[in-house]
């Protein structure tokens, strides 16, 4: 099963999703993750719910997860009674798409840990009514949650077993956890990965959401040391390739879609030591 590759829709995010999920399907990815501002653009555009629904289903691809609306982990008051609404609905929208996950990221609220764990609960108790998993990922510029040590005390603090762990290529290579510098994650606490290169250059000052990433190869990541280790740790999941790059966006996506899905493969390989995983 290692090897499936799904194309995240940040990668294309001024193709309209019709366009960008036949760019995925075109360039060779096996799946789709989307996000919420996906179907926000689709209903600014005055379609219904259950028309993007149906755009989604008919375009035959997989969704392997599907994100929610960020900024509840640390919210509070009406805006978060707000956000745990839209939680419900990306919940009803994913079993609609026979979507397992749903992601969710730190956004770029802060507070106490005490705050997250809480509201971690009743979060992953939403995607629990529905029989989904929640995976949380860590982001290396937030100013709490941007590592592996506050992300699993988090998690370990909610406990609740239908949450884990995402974890990002791009964001373990920016906090010091690149290569197999993640070895001591165990394989049950994985249920998601997201992967992108990174550049040798730092992210900019105050850029709390960077879009400076790069396809495998042509950044500082290890990848032989990373596609080994997830090999090694049994992970069956899509590998998501999420990669928003203005340079990018000025590209055909089917283009873009291409480059990345051969990049990723041919890593895969190398690291595998041989042809490829099966198509």
């Amino acid at each position: 099963m290692f090897g499936r590759l799904a194309l995240h829709t940040w990668t294309v995010d001024t193709t309209p999703l019709a366009d960008a999920i036949k760019a995925a399907k075109a360039g060779g990815f096996d799946a789709i993750e989307l996000r919420r501002i996906d179907f926000v653009r689709c209903r600014e555009r005055s379609m219904a719910n259950e028309a993007v629904l149906d755009l989604i289903l008919a375009a035959g691809m997989p969704v392997h997860m599907l994100g929610c609306e960020y900024g509840w982990l640390f919210g509070k008051g009406d805006e978060n009674e707000r956000l745990f609404d839209v939680l419900e609905e990306s919940c009803e929208n994913a079993v609609a798409l026979d979507c397992p996950l749903i992601m969710v990221a730190p956004g770029q609220n802060t507070g106490p840990k005490q705050d997250a764990i809480e509201n971690l609960k009743r979060g992953a108790d939403i995607c629990g009514k529905y029989g989904l998993t929640l995976a949380i990922e860590f982001n290396s510029q937030h100013a709490v949650i941007n590592g592996i040590a506050p992300l699993r005390e988090i998690i370990a603090g909610a406990d609740r077993p239908n949450a884990g762990m995402l974890l990002d290529a791009y964001h373990l290579e920016r906090s010091g956890l690149g290569g197999r510098a993640f070895a001591d994650v165990a394989p049950e606490e994985i249920v998601a990965f997201q992967y992108s290169d990174v550049p040798a250059a730092p992210v900019a000052e105050g850029v709390k959401r960077p879009a400076d990433r790069l396809p495998p190869g042509q950044g500082i990541v290890r990848w032989v040391d990373v596609f080994q280790l997830l090999h090694e740790k049994g992970f069956g999941g899509y590998l998501s390739y999420e990669a928003p790059n203005p340079a990018a966006w000025a590209r055909p996506p089917a283009e873009v879609c291409r480059e990345a899905a051969d990049a990723t493969r041919a890593q895969i390989a190398q690291a595998l030591g041989k042809n490829g995983p099966a198509r």
